[in-house]
């Protein structure tokens, strides 16, 4: 939705998405890339939330190589809305009839073991097609792909079948955003050498990745052909200790209204359970978000939002579809006052890292939580 068709007078809250911060996490991440390696950007969920066909078009402008999606749906919703450039599966795909979609849809399947392959090899073969392929690897991870020192047995089985042109092969690191880089190193070393044994038997693999966001911020050591990036994209950091090595900008902001102003006395509780009580005379204002929007009932009580460039504290259990503020000491506050949850108002900020590190959870949860019905512009 365009800046244009919002009518911001008649929405109780919404999300807003700055395609030009995101330009810049594109231009900023392929910078710190070798000329020769790709980025591909992970635009599942929604693209954390921001908006899958929109950030799609953003980044592809802006340089990306390729697109990542979870889901046949995600890409399917992605090839519906105009975007037609390379695109690969993160997930498993298991049946004919998804394989089937993947290839009237012209998308990119990750094959993870040679059992999933022969699926695949049988049901193109049924249908005289070729299509091309992603091998996952499993270096520590423990979620998809076969295990790395089964890695030539595994390749071989797939390249079997002259239907499925293997376009690449990869793994995912579970750990690089942690200070100690034991485990990220192990990864790696199991990665390369599965890649040796590779090259060992003459065998040929176009492209190689390992480096989600983390990873592609340690260094180019762990660059290789093509780099993952998800988190960074949106101008988050995986792990603090990062934050020096690329300047990245939010895209994501939150922001709600004031719908209603109350005074109450000293005593008073608010909201279900009196999880809060008033302890001097105050003045509460209502806005319109809850926890059916995205935000986390957890932050009861432990968040802070921004009013006219000020930090204003929320009190009480956070409702379905309203929060309570404490604006006693902001007597300038009125009804229909813009209001920051995330993002920036003058001088003073919230991050998505601000409530993730509250309640003891990630940025990624916190960004993909935000429902649909708070609309994009």
């Amino acid at each position: 939705m365009s800046n244009q068709d919002f009518n911001f007078q008649t929405r109780r809250a919404w999300v807003k998405i700055d395609h030009q911060a995101l330009a810049h996490n594109v231009r900023t991440l392929k910078g710190i890339l070798a000329p020769e390696t790709k980025l591909m950007t992970v635009i599942k969920a929604d693209a954390y939330g921001h908006g899958a066909i929109t950030v799609a078009k953003t980044v592809l402008e802006s340089g990306a190589d390729y697109l990542a999606i979870a889901t046949l749906s995600e890409g399917i919703e992605l090839r519906q809305g105009g975007i037609n450039h390379p695109m690969m599966i993160l997930g498993a795909i298991n049946t004919p009839d998804e394989i089937k979609e993947i290839i009237q849809w012209k998308l990119e399947p990750t094959i993870c073991n040679p059992e999933q392959g022969a699926i695949f090899a049988k049901t193109l073969s049924d249908l005289g097609v070729s299509l091309p392929v992603h091998l996952k690897i499993d270096t520590g991870m423990s979620r998809l792909g076969t295990l790395w020192h089964e890695t030539v047995t595994f390749v071989k089985e797939i390249k079997k079948s002259p239907h499925v042109h293997i376009k690449s092969l990869y793994s995912h690191l579970a750990t690089a955003d942690d200070l100690d880089p034991t485990v990220m190193n192990l990864q790696h070393e199991r990665f390369k050498e599965a890649i040796n044994d590779l090259k060992a038997n003459n065998i040929n693999i176009p492209m190689v990745h390992l480096a989600n966001s983390a990873g592609t911020m340690v260094g180019q050591e762990l660059h290789y052909d093509m780099v993952r990036v998800g988190l960074a994209l949106y101008g988050l950091y995986p792990a603090p200790h990062l934050r020096d090595k690329v300047s990245l900008k939010p895209v994501m902001e939150v922001k709600t209204r004031i719908t209603h102003i109350k005074k109450v006395p000293m005593g008073t509780g608010v909201s279900y359970g009196h999880s809060f009580k008033c302890d001097r005379p105050s003045t509460i204002a209502v806005i319109g978000i809850g926890y059916a929007d995205g935000v986390p009932r957890l932050l009861s009580n432990k968040m802070k939002v921004i009013i006219n460039g000020k930090y204003v504290q929320q009190i009480g259990n956070i409702t379905m579809d309203q929060i309570m503020l404490d604006i006693t000491d902001f007597p300038e506050c009125k009804v229909g006052d813009i209001v920051t949850l995330i993002g920036r108002d003058e001088d003073i900020a919230v991050s998505a890292d601000d409530w993730a590190n509250t309640i003891g959870t990630i940025s990624w949860e916190i960004l993909c939580g935000f429902k649909h019905r708070l609309p994009r512009i």
